[in-house]
């Protein structure tokens, strides 16, 4: 492709300032990054409290986060915030500790059997399973695999494993068929509880990629990374790093592609372009563009979760002393009750915890805002952590996803047949997985296969 070629990317979160970071290290400068708030990141949001950042979003990241590694290197940053911590509580608020054997004897027949399922699992993803943890869905309902490694060299394999079609599964009914249905006591704590739904709903696949068995290992062990400016910090400094910084405040009320061109409407004002990448929801690009049928009928199969986050003070006396997970309340069930709450700053107590619940299943209705919001306060009193005050609250639009019976018929390969059909790339959450790191690796590949 011409180098001089204008691309317009939508969305400054990590998949658009991605973008445009692999973009310049091929040579391409004459990119434009359009987004619509007031601030880069997307759900990484880490506004200030008495002089210091807490999260509202994503949280950390591991050692297997590479694309986050090449946004450090390219800015000269690292990961040097507080190191985290946890520990469990039950729904009466509890301090139990579910996975030491010493503490639940008991239990300790249920544990051994989960360990053996655990070893099993991490077996067959590596046998049975080989390429399922390759960036993206390209292929996966078809039985194949083609994108980057995970692995610190990123190595690109392609190959063909008919195995892989069982990632279409909801991710219990995948655990059973294989006989590791224990394993999902593991993954349960990094995945339903940082808002990616139930497993009873979301394909394996989702689960898989973003979860590969060293990732989860990574979060078993704690061994995570954290930013003392907070996650957000990490997109802010790439921003400032790229030759073309996002546009902040751009309200996009039209797209319109003809005759290889492509007329973006921002502020009022139409800009013209040779290429488009999108980034923000596809889900609501139809609102904005000349959406084709095919790309109507594709985007409208997306659904998303409803994932509020709460960040609220406590007195000193009530502050907790790390962050807790509650793992009875990350069933469908429980929807709208607190599944975590998390503590950022271990040295000192002037500072904000934040909550998370989940208000959204497939087979049930949405639980109202307001309603979570007062359950979830509920549940902090419960918890012997009562919050005195909201300090910020956020209900995102968030983990983009599409159901098992489309991710079979083969959505994935649809769509990705579409790139650069109408002289428009589809890229950010959906394409991949909805964590920072997923999302900035599929822009990578992107520009890789097509620029």
């Amino acid at each position: 492709m011409n180098k001089d070629v204008r691309v317009c990317i939508i969305g400054a979160g990590p998949a658009g300032l991605s973008a445009g970071m692999y973009l310049e290290q091929k040579g391409y400068f004459n990119y434009t990054i359009l987004e619509k708030n007031d601030h880069v990141g997307g759900k990484c949001h880490s506004p200030y409290y008495n002089g210091r950042r807490y999260e509202m979003g994503a949280i950390m990241g591991v050692p297997s986060y590479y694309a986050v590694h090449d946004v450090e290197e390219f800015c000269g940053i690292t990961h040097d915030g507080p190191k985290l911590n946890r520990n469990y509580k039950d729904s009466k608020g509890n301090v139990i500790e579910p996975f030491e054997p010493r503490k639940n004897p008991l239990r300790i027949p249920h544990l051994m059997k989960m360990k053996k399922q655990v070893k099993k699992l991490g077996e067959i993803l590596e046998t049975k399973y080989r390429g399922y943890d390759i960036n993206g869905h390209r292929g996966v309902a078809e039985g194949r695999y083609d994108g980057y490694a995970v692995t610190p060299g990123r190595e690109k394999v392609s190959g063909v494993n008919e195995n892989l079609k069982d990632l279409a599964l909801p991710f219990k009914e995948f655990c059973e068929m294989n006989g590791v249905e224990l394993t999902q006591e593991i993954w349960i704590g990094p995945y339903t509880s940082f808002g990616y739904g139930y497993f009873d709903e979301i394909p394996a696949a989702y689960v898989l990629k973003y979860l590969d068995f060293q990732t989860t290992m990574n979060f078993v062990n704690i061994n995570l990374w954290t930013w003392q400016n907070g996650t957000q910090f990490i997109w802010e400094s790439l921003n400032d790093k790229l030759k073309n910084h996002a546009r902040l405040n751009s309200n996009i009320t039209k797209v319109e592609r003809k005759d290889g061109k492509v007329y973006v409407t921002v502020n009022g004002t139409v800009e013209e372009y040779d290429k488009l990448i999108v980034t923000a929801p596809l889900q609501f690009f139809p609102d904005y563009a000349d959406a084709r049928e095919d790309e109507k009928e594709f985007f409208s199969k997306i659904d998303y979760e409803r994932y509020d986050v709460l960040a609220v003070e406590t007195k000193p006396e009530d502050h907790p002393e790390i962050s807790y997970y509650v793992f009875d309340n990350m069933t469908p069930e429980r929807l709208g009750h607190l599944m975590v709450y998390y503590r950022r700053w271990r040295d000192t107590k002037d500072q904000v915890i934040t909550t998370y619940a989940l208000r959204k299943h497939r087979d049930s209705e949405e639980i109202p805002y307001e309603t979570c919001k007062q359950t979830v306060l509920e549940d902090l009193r419960t918890m012997k952590n009562p919050a005195s005050n909201v300090v910020n609250e956020q209900s995102w639009y968030y983990f983009p996803h599409i159901f098992s019976e489309d991710y079979a018929a083969g959505w994935y390969d649809k769509v990705e047949a579409m790139q650069g059909r109408y002289d428009t790339y589809y890229a950010g959450e959906v394409m991949s997985f909805g964590d920072m790191d997923e999302t900035a690796e599929y822009s990578r590949e992107l520009v890789d296969r097509f620029f």
